[in-house]
């Protein structure tokens, strides 16, 4: 399985966290599980005041990157607001960014609109969604995702609450991998290769939510993220995607939405920094780009560079 090189896409402040609780020597030792351990060990109030630096980081990233476009393009103000201009570092924030190929199915929580908009404008917890991507030149299934995304995206009646970053490339991805919340992954199974961008952002803290596909299945152990669905296949994809597309509401609004609001009387989310304290003991060092290249050094190319000397 694949793995993310951790010193890439790990934010800066929480690398000075890691190095403060793990030791300066962390990243020689960064697929150990047991390095890991002390982790869970770091307070709260770090690592929450680590997570909300990263969340108004990405909200500054957005902001900085609409008022050029607005100064230099003229878009409409329409397309401000689209872009993030009124994003909430305070509002549950999940990140939705790939290649939109039709099989990673951007469009399942489009399904039903009336149950989004519920969840995007409720006045108590309210949550709000940033997705970004590309399809491939000759994709045109894939160009069409987009382009009802953005439509819906556009929607007065979403309040700014869903937002779709232009241009995507890899300072949009840091920005997302660390400044979320909640990663989002719903491709249709069996067709996940891997699903790193779920691994990158588990470094930082972010908490993933995906179908039982690719890496996930191994990743996942019901305290350290969410699955959506099962590993039943459906004989119709549009019977899957509706299985799908109701599990994922169904743990938006009854698990996920109402643990992050869930607050102490020093407004910190307790369960939920549990949550991100296991995924990130958990996954970090079982998908690391390191732990990778050593699997196959010693289950692949040792192997064949031995059996190559015995035949000659």
């Amino acid at each position: 399985t694949n793995g993310a090189h951790t010193g890439s896409w790990l934010a800066r402040r929480m690398r000075v966290l890691f190095e403060r609780s793990l030791g300066p020597d962390w990243h020689e030792q960064l697929d150990d599980p047991e390095t890991w351990e002390s982790l869970l060990s770091i307070p709260d109030e770090d690592l929450w005041a680590v997570h909300r630096h990263l969340k108004r980081q990405l909200q500054i990233f957005m902001n900085d990157r609409v008022r050029a476009q607005w100064v230099t393009t003229r878009i409409h103000p329409v397309q401000i607001i689209a872009a993030g201009a009124l994003m909430d570092p305070n509002v549950l924030t999940i990140g939705f960014a790939r290649r939109f190929a039709t099989y990673k199915r951007a469009g399942l929580l489009f399904r039903n609109t009336e149950r989004l908009l519920k969840l995007v404008n409720r006045e108590d917890m309210p949550v709000q969604f940033v997705f970004a991507g590309k399809a491939h030149p000759a994709d045109d299934p894939g160009k069409k995702v987009i382009q009802e995304l953005y439509r819906t995206v556009k929607r007065a009646e979403f309040a700014g609450r869903l937002i779709f970053i232009e241009d995507y490339d890899q300072n949009v991805a840091r920005h997302l991998v660390q400044g979320v919340d909640v990663w989002l992954n719903t491709p249709r199974r069996p067709h996940e290769a891997s699903g790193t961008s779920g691994q990158k952002a588990a470094i930082n803290g972010v908490l993933n939510c995906s179908i039982l596909d690719g890496w996930w299945p191994e990743g996942y152990n019901g305290k350290n993220g969410w699955a959506i669905g099962d590993e039943q296949d459906r004989a119709l994809e549009e019977e899957q995607d509706a299985f799908d597309a109701e599990s994922l509401f169904t743990l938006l609004e009854n698990e996920i939405v109402p643990l992050y609001y869930k607050r102490d009387e020093k407004d910190l989310p307790r369960e939920w920094i549990r949550m991100m304290k296991e995924s990130i003991a958990t996954l970090a060092p079982s998908f690391s780009a390191r732990r990778m290249v050593k699997d196959y050094v010693n289950q692949m190319y040792v192997p064949a560079i031995r059996a190559a000397l015995v035949n000659t």
